[in-house]
């Protein structure tokens, strides 16, 4: 039976027979979610791109700023304290 090669297998494929067929699977959805283009925290524009590890910038709004190793992660948003002062 011939399987179906996904787009993240592919690009697995330099690693030949070696390191096993686990850990080079997981190693290629790191590598497409880290090298795919994510959404801008501050414009919402989808042109973010990796620069280095945790370093991203936009390519829209030029906006440079640190998240995740691999992936952007949304900021924090703010919370109302829900502590009533008697």
């Amino acid at each position: 039976m011939a399987e179906t090669v996904e787009k993240h297998e592919k690009a697995i494929r330099r690693f030949g027979v070696r390191y096993g067929r686990t850990v080079k699977r997981k190693l290629g959805k790191i590598e497409a979610q880290q090298k795919k283009k994510h959404v801008c925290p501050y414009c919402r524009y989808t042109s973010v791109k990796r620069l280095a590890a945790g370093i991203w910038s936009c390519g829209k709004c030029g906006a440079s700023f640190t998240s995740k190793a691999y992936t952007v992660s949304k900021p924090a948003g703010v919370k109302a304290e829900q502590t009533m002062e008697v």
